[in-house]
């Protein structure tokens, strides 16, 4: 089956654009598994996905580096 879409909005054109970059893949293979998954009608399994949207997402956090301080020390009497 064939279609023609038109009027895509600006913010889903950039997102499917992106998702076919990181999969390696062309608008006409990355189209139709967004449409199919959407649409109820997936099998199930999920296209392989970047953690591409958490990079630079790191916090601060004082009592995480509290918790985890000792972690970062060496016991003499194991590496003496």
């Amino acid at each position: 089956m064939r279609y023609t879409l038109r009027n895509i909005p600006p913010d889903l054109d950039r997102v499917m654009r992106m998702r076919a970059l990181e999969a390696g893949q062309s608008l006409n293979a990355v189209i139709p598994a967004a449409l199919t998954r959407d649409s109820g009608l997936s099998t199930g399994q999920l296209p392989p996905r970047s953690l591409a949207d958490l990079a630079g997402a790191w916090v601060e956090d004082a009592e995480f580096d509290k918790a985890i301080g000792e972690h970062h020390s060496v016991d003499p009497e194991l590496w003496g």
